[in-house]
């Protein structure tokens, strides 16, 4: 990132946050992972749904209203670790959740995030996935250097991809 667009980004974030950094709240609770304790009902949360294989309840620090975290019941770190039933369940919480947003009146969309390791935003290590509602001027922004690589550079990459997914 250019020194010019990284200062930017500095002055916009300091703006927001008017100059607080998010405190993240504790990942474990007597060294219990704190989202093991919500889904096996020992964990304060605002449930919202649940299925057999995953559960749904508000985030403490929401980004927008109705901001959700959907969390499987078997508890993995990250989503190497998620196996495919598992992973299964928490897509079709959050799609439900989504749903239920949207008949509530509390979003017209959604956003849907994933934060898979400490580069990533990751702060609990029991893999979950963010249902952030969405509205128009909601003010929710991601700020990022979109780029055009160009399909050259774009198949070099699927084929490094396929290499290692195979």
């Amino acid at each position: 990132m250019g020194g010019r667009l990284l200062r930017r980004l500095v002055r916009r974030v300091r703006r927001v946050t008017r100059g607080r950094v998010r405190e993240h709240l504790p990942a474990e609770v007597d060294g219990e992972c704190v989202f093991c304790r919500i889904v096996d009902g020992r964990g304060e949360a605002s449930v919202v749904a649940e299925s057999d294989g995953a559960v749904a309840f508000l985030d403490l620090q929401p980004v927008t209203p109705g901001h959700v975290l959907v969390v499987p019941r078997t508890h993995a770190a990250g989503l190497a670790d998620v196996d495919d039933a598992d992973g299964a369940a928490v897509w079709a919480l959050a799609r439900r959740v989504a749903a239920g947003l949207r008949a509530a009146g509390l979003a017209d969309g959604v956003n849907l995030l994933l934060a898979d390791g400490a580069v990533a935003w990751q702060t609990v290590w029991h893999v979950h996935l963010h249902v952030i509602p969405r509205r128009r001027g909601d003010g929710l922004r991601l700020l990022a250097a979109w780029t055009r690589p160009g399909r050259a550079r774009l198949d070099a990459i699927a084929e490094h991809i396929r290499a290692a997914v195979a």
